[in-house]
């Protein structure tokens, strides 16, 4: 007997622990949507059931507004997932905007997501997720866009959420939405180079957190599993290389300076990049021992249940993690 209750009490932690693990999913940030064996194992293996696609980005250049970097068109059975689309509009399209160009910018957006997730044969998605960096000017402007987009889909329209969103949140306002994700990454300006790590600054995450529970909207998190190297010129002059991670700079082309500073010793080419010699090259990435600190703190920070939505689902970043790393 007390063999056959030791069973039932070690079954019902483990289960309590399942139970309170968040569950896993993903973005997909690419326009080229091509999922490799590697990314649908780790997909199942996670048992993710959601994959949050970038569909397209909406600017403005010129005055004129109109969408960048649209998908091409994939098969969408490759990977047993629920596809949520998910648009990223620039701040600056929501400035200077009249409420009626607001209305036809709702609807264009609206008959993009139509052609292309009829294309790709993405039916029967209930959410549309849009991703903005909004600002106290432009917050009104936004959340009649986010208003205007659900009655012309008739849709669950969702957004994420930055951190300057939450700490200064009287300023900033809230969206009208359900339901927000909150971004805990890009916590400060890459270029400005400032030494901390600009993906994820955990000190800087815990200050912007700290009323997190006070936030009126329920609310998934997302995680950066990503990496970059901020390049810096003669003139002190600095730009963005995505996917860079230590082992491309492993090459006789440049030298180690200290942790993930690196010195180009010759010209080169990073990532389809030229570089000069001279340059300097900061690699910023995310360790599995900060992600996991990350995780730890906000378990013990939110009272409510949440899933983490890592960006993005690429074997270029998600090779560097164990699975246990990644649940």
């Amino acid at each position: 007997m007390k063999f056959v209750s030791s069973l039932l009490i070690c079954f019902f932690v483990i289960s309590c622990t399942q139970q309170n693990r968040p569950k896993i999913q993903f973005y997909h940030w690419k326009s080229n949507v091509d999922f490799n064996d590697t990314e649908v194992l780790l997909f199942k293996n996670l048992h993710s059931d959601k994959l949050y696609l970038r569909l397209f980005d909406v600017d403005t250049k010129n005055g004129i507004v109109e969408p960048i970097g649209a998908i091409n068109k994939f098969d969408s059975q490759t990977l047993s997932a629920d596809y949520i689309p998910v648009i990223f509009i620039t701040n600056r399209t929501f400035t200077n905007t009249t409420p009626n160009e607001i209305a036809i910018l709702a609807e264009h957006v609206s008959i993009l997501i139509s052609r292309i997730t009829s294309d790709t044969k993405i039916f029967n998605f209930e959410e549309i997720q849009i991703d903005c960096d909004w600002t106290a000017t432009t917050k009104e402007k936004y959340f009649l866009f986010l208003e205007t987009l659900k009655k012309i889909t008739n849709k669950n329209i969702t957004c994420t959420l930055r951190l300057h969103q939450v700490k200064f949140k009287k300023t900033t306002g809230i969206p009208p939405v359900k339901k927000v994700y909150l971004m805990c990454y890009a916590t400060s300006n890459p270029i400005q180079n400032n030494g901390e790590n600009s993906i994820l600054d955990l000190d800087l995450l815990k200050d912007y957190l700290q009323k997190i529970n006070d936030y009126p909207i329920s609310f998934d998190i997302a995680l950066p599993i990503y990496s970059w190297a901020i390049v810096t010129n003669h003139l002190g002059k600095s730009k963005l290389i995505n996917a860079v991670t230590q082992s491309d700079l492993s090459t006789i082309n440049f030298k180690k300076e200290n942790n993930n500073n690196f010195t180009a010793i010759d010209d080169t080419f990073l990532r389809g990049f030229y570089v000069n010699k001279g340059f300097t090259i900061k690699v910023e990435t995310i360790s599995p021992e900060l992600l996991n600190e990350t995780k730890a703190f906000l378990k013990s920070k939110i009272n409510q249940p949440y899933d983490i939505v890592y960006y993005h689902l690429d074997s270029i970043f998600t090779n560097r993690y164990s699975l246990k790393d990644l649940q």
